[in-house]
């Protein structure tokens, strides 16, 4: 999740989409969360590995 907000990120501002930039975003910090929520051990979603 954070590999595909990065992409669309690097694409929306080359582009000058600020659609993409803010999906982008978005992605990066939820993708980063549930990252590290997994990390510690805390189970997401029902899943002990967020991958």
């Amino acid at each position: 999740m954070i590999v595909l907000g990065v992409i669309l990120l690097v694409i929306g501002l080359l582009a000058g989409i600020s659609v993409l930039t803010t999906i982008g975003g978005i992605l990066i910090v939820v993708g980063a969360i549930l990252w590290i929520l997994g990390a510690t051990g805390r189970a997401v979603g029902g899943r002990k590995h967020y991958f």
